[in-house]
């Protein structure tokens, strides 16, 4: 029976509670409930968390202790941290002592460290983060995490969060003067001075949180991008910097109306954006690349991948089998059609016909495992639904191209000419070509298989004075389905490869 874990994130901004179900070969997040508290109000001025937003708060965790009995979840099925507000508060107890009164939430108050970790799980766990820094902004903090080799190797927290630099630098009824933010860069700048580890990570800064999250959804919207989520998107610092200017422009009241900035956060995303720019720019990074996993989803991390570090082998493989198995697919076809495929782009490359790119090698394989996760809508277009659910349900570790070829490869895995649609504006030079022959290449092999028996064990090819040359190595049978179904494909075949495919007869006896 699937497990449930209920992890509530006690933010100096928000409170957010996220359900996580889990079983053998998957998780996925199942529920989410949110309220911004901000219970971090009014905090850096006076050290003490101020009765209204005490009051907010628990009548928050009022709902959230409600919500928890009312779906069963009690005991370890719940994870309750608090971070920097509630930490830092003289008065805490005032509001934990009350909120833990009815003992449905055990709230831990995470250090500094602990906080840091939660943010470093959650971005290696969901990006291809090897070597490089995290960031973790939130309402009362930030946290930055060194990275090498996947490990964490050292970590800093600053009182640097949206709301404390909000209240501090900005004022709240106009737009901001360049002296203000000027103010605001130094002070931060002036922060991150003790951190003599920050110019030596690497190029690569992944960031967490919901400003973050707010920044690279606006940063999408702002260069006209598709909204496919905001997973492994990459914000330049020539598009924050652009971001920033068009926020200062107006009023925190006005903030909002920016696309892609939520309302609840639009009095607090000018200050969050100046402060990762200022970490861009002190850090020598090149961009923010954006994860959709936050602190929550490190606890849950911590709880369900086993080992020492608790991080998955290699996160782009885990995310395709995990949305594979999240959907019931027939494993010993799409694995089949997984070695068909694989097996005849590698004869193709060693034939010159292609590159032989071992990464567009790793989307065939993608989409050949995710193809027909669609059916669990209904058959019927079920290439259509299987692309929607790969661009919905996000594959960490994916860059936002990467994921496009793949969802339009098994959109295209039936019929069709292969073509990027609504969705080229997210692909990179040579991507239409890539689409064209992993949807080509997958679509042989599903032809191939299209009586789900594995007879064809093998398929071949050769090229030819007549072109490329399809032989396939089946059990004794007919192969007369595999045939015709291979034989429609020369059209879309030839534009990928330049030349015309020839199915070879049985063999002659």
């Amino acid at each position: 029976m699937p497990e449930r874990l209920a992890v509530i994130d006690l933010g100096s901004n928000t409170f957010r509670l996220v359900v996580f179900t889990a079983d053998h070969g998957w998780w996925k997040r199942s529920d989410e409930i949110f309220e911004p508290v901000r219970i971090g109000e009014g905090l850096a001025a006076t050290g003490s968390l101020g009765p209204e937003p005490i009051r907010r708060a628990l009548a928050t965790v009022h709902v959230f202790g409600q919500f928890c009995r009312a779906n069963g979840l009690s005991g370890d099925a719940i994870r309750a941290v608090a971070t920097s507000a509630i930490r830092d508060a003289g008065n805490a107890a005032d509001f934990l002592d009350p909120a833990q009164s009815d003992g449905t939430l055990a709230i831990r108050v995470l250090t500094r460290e602990e906080e840091a970790h939660y943010g470093y799980l959650a971005a290696v766990n969901s990006t291809t983060l090897a070597d490089g820094c995290v960031l973790d902004l939130g309402g009362g903090s930030m946290q930055l995490v060194r990275v090498d080799g996947r490990l964490a190797r050292e970590s800093d927290s600053f009182a640097l969060g949206a709301v404390r630099m909000t209240e501090r630098f900005l004022p709240d009824d106009r737009p901001a003067k360049r002296r203000e933010l000027d103010a605001l860069r130094a002070y931060v700048a002036g922060a991150l001075d003790r951190v003599d580890w920050l110019t030596g990570t690497g190029r690569r800064l992944v960031g967490i949180g919901g400003t973050v999250r707010n920044l690279a959804t606006a940063a999408q919207r702002a260069a006209d991008l598709p909204s496919i989520g905001i997973q492994g998107m990459v914000v330049s610092r020539a598009a924050l910097e652009d971001l920033v200017e068009r926020l200062a422009a107006l009023p925190p009241g006005g903030r909002a109306g920016v696309p892609g900035i939520k309302a609840a956060r639009g009095d607090l995303i000018l200050a969050g954006a100046v402060v990762v720019a200022t970490v861009l720019d002190v850090g020598g990074f090149d961009a923010l690349e954006a994860t959709e996993a936050g602190l929550r989803e490190g606890v849950f991390f911590e709880h369900h991948i086993p080992g020492e570090h608790s991080l998955f082998d290699d996160v782009r493989r885990s995310s395709v089998v995990n949305l594979a198995n999240q959907y019931d697919v027939d494993i010993p076809h799409t694995r089949h059609v997984a070695d068909l495929a694989l097996g005849l782009f590698d004869e193709l490359a060693a034939a010159d016909l292609h590159p032989g790119d071992p990464i567009e090698r790793e989307l065939l394989w993608a989409a050949s495992v995710l193809h027909d996760v669609g059916m669990s809508v209904d058959y019927d277009d079920h290439h259509k639904h299987s692309r929607y659910l790969i661009l919905n349900a996000g594959l960490p570790g994916y860059g936002p191209n990467e994921v496009a070829l793949i969802a339009q490869a098994a959109r295209y895995h039936r019929k069709g000419m292969p073509d990027p649609d609504w969705l080229g504006p997210v692909l990179e030079p040579g991507d239409e070509d890539r689409l064209c022959r992993l949807a080509v290449l997958l679509r042989l092999a599903e032809d191939l298989e299209r009586s789900r028996d594995q007879s064809v064990r093998e398929a071949h090819v050769r090229v030819t004075g007549d072109g490329v040359e399809l032989r396939l190595v089946a059990d004794e049978g007919d192969l007369v389905v595999p045939r015709w179904a291979a034989q429609r494909e020369t059209a879309v075949f030839e534009r990928a490869f330049g030349s015309s495919l020839v199915i070879a007869g049985p063999p002659e006896h």
